[in-house]
């Protein structure tokens, strides 16, 4: 059985719900009355105290049905924070670059939301494990990433690239826009290339940009390299990410959380219900493999 079901908690909460922000740390406390801190680990979990008051059958029946397909605290599902849902500022347009974007523990980069500096190993983060659909951007350098050039898994939050295009460089003009004879290739205009590796014209070594026109054997790329060095040998252009490039992502999110106990109500009359005190808590692992 699975351990998640990918739905929305009905998100027409009454004002007054309540929310909260958990911190897994250690205090020791010793009988001269000093206190010891120490973080057990990073990951910020939230909790939400949430009332429906004077509602519709319909709406409690959306989370009574719920809370029996999740088996009442076993499976999770999404659910909106309305207090911080965005890498952007908690609740702003989110951008390419909002946030840095790690490399994940298995493979590819795992969209997080940082609360500090995320250079400290004890900054607070949040694991942003469901994105919403169509909200995600990729940074890399500075420069927002074509979206043909890489994907997201919008179940866990994991960014990958696409396959990486890579050519041999024998030859860069001092030009506005820079042509780079690399032979045979299957590049294409629009997509973002990065140049290593190259000696004499060492100025636009770890230079991004994009491709703007191509032949069967140059390619054109938004590079002025009219003052640059004359070109002498070697090199690489490439699409992926090389060593040392930023980078970054932004997009909105829901949580992942589940009941943290049982569900219950009152009837006001015969068609309105009060559904008040319902806990919800977030889960670090909602897809625990």
């Amino acid at each position: 059985m699975t351990q998640f079901l990918e739905e929305l908690f009905p998100e027409n909460v009454d004002y007054g719900s309540g929310f909260a922000a958990g911190y897994k740390n250690w205090i020791v406390r010793t009988l001269g009355g000093d206190e010891y801190r120490s973080q057990q680990h990073p990951f910020i979990q939230a909790t939400l105290n949430v009332d429906f008051e004077r509602q519709t059958n319909q709406v409690v029946s959306d989370v009574i049905d719920l809370n029996n397909r999740a088996g009442g605290t076993l499976c999770g599902f999404r659910v909106f924070h309305p207090v911080d849902h965005s890498t952007n500022d908690y609740r702003g347009t989110p951008t390419a670059f909002d946030q840095h974007l790690p490399e994940a523990v298995v493979s590819g980069y795992q969209l997080t939301r940082w609360y500090g500096d995320y250079t400290d190993p004890t900054c607070r983060r949040r694991r942003i494990r469901k994105p919403r659909s169509g909200t995600v951007l990729v940074g890399v350098a500075g420069q927002v990433y074509p979206a043909a050039q890489w994907s997201v898994d919008y179940t866990t939050g994991i960014v990958t690239w696409a396959a990486n295009k890579s050519r041999s460089i024998t030859a860069i003009t001092q030009a506005s826009a820079a042509v780079l004879t690399v032979g045979s290739n299957t590049f294409t205009a629009g997509e973002s290339v990065v140049v290593s590796g190259v000696a004499g014209m060492t100025e636009i070594n770890g230079v991004r940009a994009l491709i703007t026109a191509r032949t069967a054997t140059t390619i054109t790329v938004a590079i002025n390299s009219s003052a640059f060095s004359a070109y002498v040998s070697g090199g690489t252009v490439q699409t992926n990410p090389i060593a040392g490039e930023v980078l970054t992502a932004g997009c909105k999110y829901d949580l992942p959380m589940r009941f943290s106990d049982d569900l219950g109500g009152t009837f006001s009359n015969w068609d309105t219900i009060d559904a008040s005190g319902i806990g919800l808590l977030e889960i670090l692992n909602p897809d625990p493999q």
